[in-house]
C-alpha cells in the first residue's frame, strides 16, 4: 500500500513522507533538551538525565552508552571531554531513553480516552510543478483515534514500522485519497 509515489518530485513537487512529519511532531511534543550537546550545558543536561537513577543508567546502557561509570563521572566533573563518537552515543542514548520515558504519557494524551486527536494534513508543495502535472490536493483534517502502534514505533525509532502504522491507522481513514497525502509539507496536531 505505501510507496505508491515511486517517482516523487519528478515534476518539482516538494514534501516529506507523512510518517516523518508525524515523528517530527512527536519529537516536538517529547520536549528534548534544546541546548546542543557540543555546549557544556547540553552535555551535562543529557548526562544528568541518563545517570539520575539506576533505572536511567540501565536504560542508557541498553541504548548504547558503553562508557564506564568512572568515565561518565570524569565527563560530569569536566576533567575529561567525550570524543565525537561518544558525543554521538550520548545523544542517541538520550533520544532513545527520552522517547521510551515519554511514550506512555504521549499515548494517553493522544488517545484521550478513545476520543482521539485532530490531525491536520498540509498537502505537498506544488508551486514548482507545471500546471498540467499538478494534482488537486487540499488541506484535510482527520480525527485519529488509534495511536498505539504509531507511538510504539516512534518510541522504538523504527521508521518502517512507523510508516506502516501511520498508513494503516491514520492515513487510510482519508478514504480513496489517502495516497495523495503520502507526501506532505506538514502534519500538525496539538495534544
Amino acid at each position: 500500500m505505501p510507496e505508491r509515489n515511486i517517482d516523487f518530485g519528478k515534476y518539482g513537487a516538494r514534501g516529506i513522507k507523512g510518517h516523518e512529519a508525524v515523528a517530527r511532531q512527536l519529537d516536538a511534543l517529547a520536549g528534548f533538551i534544546a541546548t546542543p550537546i557540543t555546549a557544556r550545558r547540553g552535555l551535562l543536561a543529557r548526562l544528568h538525565y541518563l545517570t539520575r537513577s539506576d533505572h536511567a543508567r540501565a536504560a542508557a546502557r541498553a541504548a548504547g552508552l558503553t562508557a564506564t561509570d568512572r568515565t561518565i563521572r570524569a565527563w560530569l566533573a569536566g576533567t575529561r571531554e567525550p570524543s565525537r563518537q561518544n558525543l554521538e552515543r550520548i545523544e542517541q542514548a538520550y533520544h532513545t531513553v527520552r522517547r521510551e520515558n515519554v511514550a506512555r504519557y504521549l499515548l494517553a494524551r493522544l488517545n484521550r480516552d478513545g476520543r482521539g486527536t485532530r490531525v491536520e494534513f498540509h498537502p505537498l508543495n506544488q508551486s514548482q510543478v507545471s500546471r498540467p502535472h499538478q494534482r488537486a490536493v487540499e488541506f484535510r483534517t482527520l480525527n485519529v483515534r488509534r495511536w498505539d502502534r504509531i507511538v510504539a514505533a516512534w518510541a522504538a525509532g523504527d521508521d518502517d514500522a512507523l510508516d506502516n502504522a501511520w498508513v494503516d491507522d491514520a492515513a487510510v481513514d482519508l478514504g480513496s485519497q489517502w495516497g495523495q497525502y503520502e507526501y506532505v509539507t506538514n502534519i500538525g496536531f496539538a495534544a
